[in-house]
């Protein structure tokens, strides 16, 4: 083989970093000003480095290129060796060794650079002002990946991989602020100790061994967390009757919630730089305590007057009141003006058709015709009324209370065997399907009532103006049952209210609690009632013992009764227990995010979360501060994707909870198995 000067094999030349010239490096000459001699040797010898570097440069390639031959010690045609008779040639000996060349060098780079990296696993800022441009605490992202990995564990109802990206995200950046908080705490209460005994604190080596230990261990156990959140998916899905097959991208999952992380972090970092330079700047003018007080309260008040006013009212509200507003002066594809009088919008009536609003032209014009409820009973039938004003209608909820009696009077809807007030939700929405049954159980006989007291969806109503719900909804029901108190006690209608969502909390804030209730009305029919409902909040409260929160039994069940499955919880407690009427029924499912939603699951351990837990709810499901009220709030954006009786959706529980509430004379077992039979085959007319 051939040899260098230095005696040492041509081929460790390719192993070396170019330029390498084979001897130890020098230290830096020490820099003179004005491009001194120091300046001048070092560009010398960076050229006499360059050069050496290129004679062995093209030294190698001579050699490389140069056919192998007796000079070189490798057998060939003039040193004697046969050659190969099948056609081909046998590689020569130093070929190899230059191939092995190619990727040694890169090799070492890359262990260099490994054991740079193992000896420092954290990049250190130039400078401790930067605030931003900061790496990340260990403490901070070691919460930060325990809130994710929690925010894995089903909640309510199956959801998204995306809406789980979104939590993952939230609950990480939250679990940092926790992290750093308590990390920031720590370091100033051992601040006086680590002057005095800095021998007693971890030096880098540990350091960087803990950073390592976290790099390991959380890829590690996040891909376990992903997969086992799969599978913990899969069965909620099958508890609640869906299908188990499941798109749960887990990569694009941790993806979503580091981005998502890291712009939150990103943002509460620049708002404390932000207060830090505020800080300084009023430390000119004032003493520091004054000025970091000053400080953070112009900070924190920015930062919740942006938030609420900017964000929210003036970017979310205003834009979704526009959109809703546009709504409701439409009418859905299909709706068509009413053609009776016994109808709000019709010929005759007090309530201008295009005052009604979207959700209340669609509840007066799919109005059932006598022909349709005689085709599904088979028999005789009159045209339900049905009484509907829009918040257009009259200026205020008494007024519209007001106009709503006088089209109650217009249209006969006294004289007739049931009157039902219904609370509407935020847009004015009145469920079809739990108007439907009651009118088809009757045969017609029947008036319903509602008023609008918002343009706004459901969600946005609850949280600008619920209230309003509760104010209208009660206005209605004492204007209504004042001019039924007028009617003789024997020819009265019976008087009932029902009411799904926002529209069963108006009916609730309605009465003075479950006493007064029943002393006012006949019956009611609540479905999916929110946790702040008042009437159901004491009911829940104060159940009888051994009765879980998702299904309480309140005094045996003697008036008051929840079901989620009709069929077998309405004849709970038992055969023994008496159901006297008045009745009411609250239709609850023990998956229903809207009926648990709380802001005190943020710190509070919920009942419904105790075991046992609800029939549709996986055992898997647990409490985590934080971590929880977010799952849930996002439950309740999810909660209309599964299948009745699941979620928010009940589907048509409100037949067998009208056949117990107000029955129509005569009316069976039977008949009520039929009338579910059709509901579940009709479809809704919006």
């Amino acid at each position: 083989m051939r040899q260098d000067t230095t005696g040492r094999p041509a081929t460790e030349e390719l192993d070396r970093p170019a330029g390498h010239t084979g001897q130890s490096p020098a230290a830096p000459p020490a820099p003179q000003p004005d491009g001194g001699p120091a300046e001048a040797e070092t560009e010398q010898t960076a050229g006499q480095t360059a050069g050496q570097a290129t004679e062995q440069a093209q030294a190698t390639e001579h050699t490389a290129e140069r056919p192998a031959g007796p000079a070189d010690g490798i057998p060939g045609p003039r040193g004697g060796a046969a050659e190969p008779t099948d056609g081909t040639a046998e590689p020569a000996e130093g070929a190899p060794r230059e191939v092995a060349a190619g990727w040694i060098c890169p090799l070492r780079r890359a262990v260099r650079v490994g054991a740079a990296l193992a000896r420092r696993p954290y990049w250190e800022p130039p400078s401790s002002a930067w605030i931003v441009r900061r790496w990340p605490g260990l403490t901070a992202l070691c919460c930060a990946t325990l809130f994710f990995w929690v925010s894995l564990t089903p909640s309510l109802v199956p959801r998204p991989w995306f809406l789980q990206g979104v939590i993952g995200g939230i609950n990480a950046a939250l679990g940092y602020a926790i992290g750093a908080l308590l990390d920031w705490l720590v370091r100033a209460a051992l601040r006086p100790l680590r002057r005095r005994r800095p021998g007693l604190f971890p030096g880098a080596r540990a350091r960087a061994r803990a950073w390592l230990a976290y790099y390991a261990l959380s890829i590690g156990l996040t891909i376990a967390a992903l997969s086992w959140s799969a599978d913990a998916q899969r069965t909620l899905r099958r508890l609640q009757e869906m299908p188990e097959t499941l798109t749960w991208h887990s990569m694009m999952i941790a993806l979503m919630a580091m981005a998502i992380c890291a712009v939150l972090v990103a943002a509460a970092r620049a708002v404390r730089l932000a207060t830090r330079k505020l800080i300084r700047a009023l430390g000119r003018y004032v003493p520091r305590p004054l000025a970091i007080g000053v400080g953070v309260l112009v900070s924190a008040t920015a930062v919740l007057v942006g938030t609420r006013d900017v964000v929210f009212d003036r970017g979310v509200v205003d834009i979704a009141a526009r959109i809703a507003h546009s709504t409701d002066q439409g009418t859905k594809e299909g709706i068509s003006r009413p053609g009776s009088h016994r109808v709000s919008g019709g010929p005759g009536s007090l309530v201008d058709w295009d005052d009604l609003g979207y959700e209340g032209r669609n509840f007066t014009g799919s109005s059932l015709t006598p022909q349709t409820i005689t085709a599904v009973t088979g028999k005789p039938a009159r045209q339900p009324i049905r009484v509907y004003v829009g918040q257009q209608a009259a200026s205020d909820a008494t007024a519209r209370a007001r106009l709503a009696v006088a089209e109650l009077e217009r249209t006969g809807a006294f004289d007739r065997d049931v009157l039902a007030i219904a609370g509407t939700t935020g847009m004015g929405w009145v469920n079809s399907t739990d108007a439907e049954p009651l009118e088809y159980m009757h045969g017609g006989d029947t008036a319903i009532v509602a008023v609008q007291y918002s343009y706004l969806p459901s969600w946005l109503s609850f949280l600008v103006d619920k209230d309003e719900a509760g104010r209208a909804t009660r206005a209605l029901v004492e204007a209504v049952r004042e001019r039924w108190l007028r009617e003789p006690a024997d020819d009265r209608p019976q008087l009932v209210v029902f009411g799904e969502s926002l529209g069963a909390y108006g009916i609730e804030a309605s009465f003075d609690g479950p006493d007064d209730m029943l002393a006012k009305v006949d019956g009611a029919l609540l479905a999916g009632t929110p946790e702040f409902s008042p009437v159901r909040r004491q009911l829940t409260a104060d159940r009888d013992p051994g009765s879980p929160v998702w299904r309480p039994e309140y005094e045996n069940g003697r008036h008051f009764r929840f079901a989620q499955y009709p069929r077998r919880d309405l004849a709970r407690p038992g055969p023994f227990s008496r159901w006297e009427h008045p009745r009411v029924v609250h239709l609850q499912n023990a998956s229903d995010a809207i009926a648990w939603w709380n802001p005190d699951l943020a710190v509070h351990r919920p009942d419904w979360l105790r075991h046992p837990v609800g029939p549709d709810v996986t055992d898997s499901v647990t409490w985590f501060p934080v971590v929880t009220f977010w799952q849930t709030t996002v439950d309740m954006a999810v909660s209309y994707g599964v299948e009745a009786p699941h979620g928010h959706r009940y589907g048509n529980g409100s037949v067998d909870g009208w056949a117990a509430v107000a029955p129509a004379d005569g009316w069976t077992d039977e008949d009520t198995a039929r009338l579910r039979e059709f509901m579940e085959q009709r479809e809704a007319p919006y």
